[in-house]
């Protein structure tokens, strides 16, 4: 009889880690991660590969965080703002100062452009959302939705068509091109260059506009403006929207005589250095009496120099630039008596008046000889954006844009009309949509066959008085 089999021994089975083990390990994780931050760190600050890498995709996680949070409800962005008051409409007018005329403007809240007369009755509207404009997909890549987008700008040509500019609210770049549209807001051509804020129509038909890209080059000589930037061109258009030429406009105020205007770049700003914000064409009746330009030349403006420059588009140099007692303008535009008018939107500080006001000065001396800014009761503010625009009768006509409000002025102070954007919105209806731009037109300068499609009624017609912009004529008393 067999003897029973003794059992075989199992091995003790051991842990595959012990804490010890475990200890090692996690300490080894954590010091390698502290080692990949500190060599992450130091390739960032020194600049090394990967550094550069790292902080652009840390940008632009950024970028693509906040517009997800911040931007993902119309109401957020910076296009609506809380109503100042309940008026809207038209809440004043005075036939005896006023400049009689038709009143075109945009809104932040659409892609439209709204012609007004003197009691605020729309007697036409453009409108074309970007979507259908390039439904093809040839436009801007992943585009904010409808909602977002408006027309910036907008100017009416005599035959009704109309040329708008495009902004995408929550965007970098927020530019979104240009649209010809006709007096029914059919498409004549597009242009998907990223135009933003303004552009001008010279007398034979070409278009100045503004765009931005980001740029991720450096700089010899401008070491501090880090890439990625987000920087301005200037673009000539055919009449047919066809680009002409592109100048690159930082490099451009570098390598002029101006270029200590970059010393004063706001550190806050410096991925935007220079911020360029309108454009003004100077025609023969502009440039006459000014004595820093020619007929051709474009007058800048770059809100975060708070300077104004003089571009020539024929040599594609800066030939004249300064700054003044204001700060982060907008719509700066030469007068046919050689002074320039602007709105000031912040270099009037917190007064009870507002912190904006509407400046003219003579460019030789920097001298202001006339200001608007604003009554305790209706007080002028817009932190950003707003323009003006100098009527032949020496009134101004003011869009305070974060307030929705066009004001015309006369020289006096006088309020000649005003007029709050009747449209509002958000959870509680009372947030109002910014004011783009507007400009007082005079409906004699229509295309008869324009003319007829509008309702004029008793404020467009033949007998009343002209609205003219600062190409007609002076209209500023002597000083």
């Amino acid at each position: 009889m067999d003897s029973p089999k003794t059992p075989e021994k199992r091995p003790v089975r051991q842990d595959a880690d012990t804490f010890t083990d475990k200890l090692f390990k996690t300490f080894s994780i954590i010091a390698a991660l502290v080692l990949v931050f500190v060599i992450g760190a130091f390739s960032v600050v020194t600049e090394i590969f990967p550094g550069p890498q790292i902080q652009h995709a840390y940008q632009a996680g950024q970028a693509l965080y906040h517009q997800a949070t911040d931007y993902n409800d119309v109401y957020k962005g910076d296009i609506w703002r809380p109503q100042r008051t309940d008026a809207k409409g038209v809440t004043q007018y005075d036939p005896r100062l006023a400049r009689n005329g038709l009143t075109l403007y945009t809104v932040g809240t659409e892609p439209a452009a709204y012609l007004v007369d003197m009691h605020g009755k729309v007697i036409h509207e453009w409108r074309k959302p970007y979507s259908e404009v390039w439904a093809d997909g040839k436009g801007v890549a992943n585009p904010r939705p409808d909602e977002f987008i408006h027309f910036r700008n907008a100017q009416v040509l005599p035959n009704g068509d109309l040329i708008a500019l495009y902004e995408g609210n929550g965007d970098t770049p927020y530019g979104y091109g240009l649209v010809k549209l006709d007096k029914d807001s059919n498409v004549i051509w597009r242009y998907a260059g990223r135009a933003h804020h303004q552009f001008a129509v010279a007398p034979d038909g070409k278009i100045y506009a503004l765009i931005h890209g980001i740029f991720d080059d450096e700089i010899e000589g401008l070491d501090y403006l880090k890439p990625p930037r987000l920087e301005d061109s200037l673009v000539v258009l055919s009449p047919e929207g066809k680009e002409l030429q592109r100048t690159r406009l930082l490099p451009t105020v570098q390598h002029s005589p101006f270029s200590e205007l970059l010393n004063n770049v706001p550190g806050i700003m410096l991925g935007d250095p220079i911020h360029a914000n309108a454009v003004d064409y100077l025609t023969d009746a502009k440039a006459r009496n000014f004595p820093f330009g020619n007929p051709g030349d474009l007058l800048l403006s770059f809100r975060e120099t708070s300077s104004i420059a003089v571009f020539d588009p024929r040599s594609q140099k800066i030939t004249w630039a300064t700054r003044g007692p204001w700060i982060r303008q907008h719509d700066p535009d030469v007068l046919p008596n050689g002074d320039i008018v602007m709105f000031d939107n912040r270099g009037h500080y917190h007064t009870p008046e507002g912190e904006s006001r509407v400046v003219e000065f003579d460019p030789r001396t920097l001298q202001v000889v006339w200001q608007y800014a604003g009554t305790p009761e209706r007080p002028l503010e817009s932190e950003i954006r707003g323009d003006q625009h100098r009527l032949d009768n020496g009134n101004t006509l003011i869009s305070e844009s974060d307030g929705g409000r066009l004001v015309e002025v006369t020289r006096e102070g006088q309020i000649a009309w005003e007029y709050v954007v009747p449209t509002r919105g958000g959870p509680n209806d009372d947030m109002i949509p910014i004011i783009g731009w507007s400009q007082r037109l005079d409906p004699a300068s229509f295309d008869s066959d324009f003319a007829r499609s509008l309702d004029l009624g008793d404020d467009g017609g033949p007998e009343a008085r002209p609205a003219q912009d600062d190409d007609a004529g002076d209209g500023v008393p002597a000083r």
